[in-house]
C-alpha cells in the first residue's frame, strides 16, 4: 500500500513511516497541511493518515478539500483530540476512521488493513506488470509460473516501481521512499539494489521489465 502520512511531529511521522515499511507499505510524509493537501490531490495513494492539529492548514480543512476532489481514498484521522464532538466532526467531514493518540501500532495496522479491505475490490491486492505479479496480501512475487524470492528491501523496491509502473523514478525518490535516506551521489546502494532485483525478475526472461533511463532513474514497464 502507498500511504500518505500528514503529520507535523517528526518523531511520530518517523515512527509511523518505519512501522509501515516493516509491514511492506510505501509511506510518504507531509510535515504540514498545505503540503499534505498538495500531495493528496496530485498523487495516488491507497490510504491517508491525517493529523488534525497541523501548521499552515489544519486537518479539518485538509480533509474537506481532499473530499471535494477524491471521495474514494480512505482517510484515517490520527489525533490527540478525543472528545465525542471531535470524533463526530471528523467522521462527518469524510474520515473513514479515527484513532486517538497515544496508540498501539498494532491497532493502527489493524485499522489500516480493515479500511483497505472495505475500500478496495478483491483483486486490488494484486499488482501486475506484463507477466510479473505481486500479491501484496501474501507478499508473494511471481513471473509467469516462476516464484521469486526477494529480501524485504527488494520487495519494497519492486512494490514501489510496480505501483508506479511506467513512471521513471529518480534515485532520490527511491532512496527516500525505500531506504528513508537522502540520496548521496557518492553511494551506489540504489544501483546495487536495482541490479540484484533485475537479476531476479528479468534473468532468463525473453523480455526485460526493469529499465534504466540514463541520467534520470529507473522504470518498471512492459515495453
Amino acid at each position: 500500500m502507498r500511504i500518505l502520512i500528514i503529520e507535523d511531529n517528526q518523531n511520530t511521522a518517523a515512527y509511523l513511516s518505519q512501522g509501515l515499511k516493516e509491514n511492506y507499505c510505501i509511506p510518504e510524509i507531509a510535515p504540514n497541511g498545505k503540503e499534505g493537501l498538495f500531495l493528496a490531490t496530485s498523487q495516488a495513494y491507497d490510504l491517508i493518515i491525517l493529523d488534525v492539529m497541523l501548521p499552515e492548514m489544519d486537518g479539518w480543512t485538509v480533509i474537506q478539500k481532499i473530499r471535494e476532489v477524491n471521495t474514494a481514498v480512505p482517510i484515517l484521522f490520527l489525533t490527540a483530540k478525543d472528545t465525542v464532538n471531535d470524533r463526530v466532526k471528523g467522521l462527518e467531514l469524510g474520515a473513514d476512521d479515527y484513532l486517538v493518540k497515544p496508540f498501539a501500532f498494532s491497532e493502527l495496522l489493524a485499522r489500516i488493513r480493515s479500511l483497505a479491505r472495505r475500500k478496495q475490490p478483491q483483486n486490488a491486492t494484486l499488482i501486475q506488470v506484463a507477466d510479473l505479479q505481486i500479491d501484496t496480501l501474501k507478499h508473494k512475487v511471481t513471473r509467469g509460473d516462476k516464484s521469486i524470492a526477494l529480501t524485504a528491501k527488494e520487495y519494497l523496491l519492486l512494490l514501489l516501481l510496480a505501483s508506479r509502473a511506467g513512471e521513471t523514478l529518480s534515485r532520490t525518490a527511491i532512496a527516500e521512499q525505500v531506504w528513508d535516506i537522502h540520496f548521496d551521489c557518492e553511494t551506489n546502494v540504489i544501483d546495487v539494489a536495482i541490479k540484484r532485483l533485475r537479476d531476479k525478475i528479468d534473468r532468463d526472461q525473453h523480455k526485460p521489465l526493469l529499465h534504466t533511463v540514463r541520467g534520470v532513474g529507473y522504470v518498471l514497464e512492459n515495453r
